[in-house]
């Protein structure tokens, strides 16, 4: 559980008000700075401190005039930290320089708030995974302080999502590496790689030159797709998953399975095991000629609320190929369609560290476990810039009239369950719960999935019913434990569980 000595929102508002202070250092390259603000938290008296960049300074990180301008021969073994921006990572900076991320270790601070991460592609998650690595716990700033920070860093984040050169490591130091799809793949080179998934992605990055030559090429090494082995280019594990022919020839984890189960008890399947970046639009097209009308809507709305729906149902395979976690080799990607439901499987619990309730709320922090992966199809306007697309999904379902989309946990994998209809939500619930349930508290359930949560007040005007027997379908609800009663008084709300 986080440090409780304090109010983590307070602390993340000041770090934000430090972060406005932020003086941009002049630069010849063209770069634009990052404005960052820090808040050091420390044991026993006058705790609190704060720093922001160029402060004491120019140029000088915020991390860096806390830790060591500051606070150089003081313990703070045990401090909190909050920072607006992910600290730099081990590599990002030019010899002899130490990146913040090892400052932070080596100060022995216990716990950091990040507000967002870095996208620069010398850092990109690299520093939230270095602190991780060597014990410090690592919480992410509200997803409304985050929009805050990136609001006013937009200069900054659109140069990082363009520059994707490699920084100077440090001698003899060992770059931090978020997957091991990162390194090539010796029994890989580029003639593994598909042509028209090459050209597709140069026409999203609008990259004048062709395919083939050096300087696309070079492009894809700065962006880790590639390798420089030598004088040999050879794709890299990430490359060969986006662009490659038959990527699990190589990388057996990679790809995603279709399954359609229908009413009447048949199965058809199919395995889209091609370029990942061909992959959600090849999976759409399967299920607009398999499930014509998935939505029950009039003539002049059904092919709006059909294009939707399929819309939602795209996000959420981007989401599931994107940041999946490719170290568990054994499990695939799945896409599962029944008369009532769309499941997306994708292997690997909720990206640390965010948790599963976060996404259950469809308010967690943006965060991105595969970083190269999702540069890419943020680049091709197929992901989110830098989340999970939760807002995005849940504004989608109200939209169209379905039921909020939900996220479970079925070991080893992190599950999306999208529904088909209004009452696919009431179809799929356990039979002798449904067995229990009478039509007014099945339309009950239905509108509360609808909204997610809702006062008796609001139940009561939807259905038309009188309060007493409101409150006698709430309290039934709430007994089966398909929602619980939150809040006291003229303030309490019933939240769905998760179920």
């Amino acid at each position: 559980m986080p440090d409780r000595r304090f109010n983590p929102q307070a602390m993340m508002k000041k770090a934000i008000e430090v972060m406005r202070l932020s003086i941009g250092e002049s630069r010849n390259d063209g770069k634009s700075p990052p404005r960052v603000g820090a808040v050091l938290i420390k044991p026993g008296p006058s705790p609190l401190q704060t720093a922001y960049r160029g402060e004491l300074r120019e140029g000088d990180h915020a991390e860096y005039t806390l830790l060591e301008r500051k606070n150089r021969d003081k313990p703070l073994d045990g401090s909190v930290l909050f920072t607006t921006l992910e600290p730099c990572a081990p590599g990002a900076r030019n010899h002899p320089k130490m990146s913040c991320a090892e400052r932070i270790v080596l100060a022995r601070i216990k716990e950091v708030w990040v507000g967002i991460e870095d996208p620069d592609p010398t850092v990109d998650r690299k520093g939230i995974k270095h602190l991780q690595d060597h014990g410090v716990t690592v919480y992410m700033f509200d997803r409304e302080f985050q929009e805050e920070i990136r609001e006013f860093n937009k200069d900054f984040i659109a140069q990082a999502l363009e520059r994707k050169a490699a920084a100077d490591e440090d001698e003899g130091g060992k770059p931090v590496t978020l997957s091991s799809l990162e390194n090539s793949v010796a029994t890989a080179d580029l003639r593994d790689f598909a042509e028209d998934a090459l050209k597709l992605y140069r026409s999203f990055e609008k990259f004048p030159k062709q395919s083939g030559s050096e300087e696309f090429h070079r492009r894809l090494v700065q962006q880790g797709l590639l390798r420089q082995e030598g004088k040999k280019l050879v794709p890299a594990g990430f490359g060969l998953l986006l662009f490659g022919k038959s990527p699990r020839a190589v990388l057996p984890q990679a790809g995603l399975l279709g399954t359609i189960h229908d009413a009447g008890g048949q199965e058809e399947i199919r395995d889209f095991d091609g370029p990942m970046v061909s992959t959600p639009d090849e999976a759409i097209r399967w299920l607009k000629d398999k499930l014509p009308n998935p939505i029950d809507r009039s003539n002049a709305r059904r092919k709006n609320s059909a294009d939707s729906f399929f819309e939602l149902v795209r996000e959420g395979i981007v989401n599931a190929l994107v940041h999946r976690n490719y170290d568990i080799t054994g499990a695939k990607c799945q896409l599962i369609v029944t008369p009532d439901t769309i499941v997306v499987k994708s292997p690997g619990g909720p990206i640390e560290p965010i948790t599963l309730e976060q996404l259950q709320s469809f308010n967690a922090p943006m965060l991105s476990r595969n970083p190269v992966l999702h540069y890419v199809f943020a680049k091709m306007e197929l992901a989110e810039e830098r989340g999970l697309g939760l807002k995005s999904m849940k504004n989608r379902a109200e939209e169209i009239g379905l039921p909020l989309p939900k996220y479970s946990w079925e070991a080893p994998y992190l599950v999306l369950t999208l529904y088909r209809s209004r009452e696919g939500v009431t179809h799929t619930l356990p039979s002798e719960v449904l067995a229990s349930l009478n039509e007014d508290e099945r339309d009950a359930w239905e509108f509360l999935n609808y909204r997610s949560s809702a006062t008796s007040a609001e139940l009561q005007t939807h259905a038309g019913f009188d309060e007493r027997k409101t409150q006698r379908i709430l309290k039934k609800l709430v007994d089966v434990k398909l929602i619980r009663r939150v809040g006291k008084g003229p303030s309490t709300r019933y939240e769905v569980a998760q179920v």
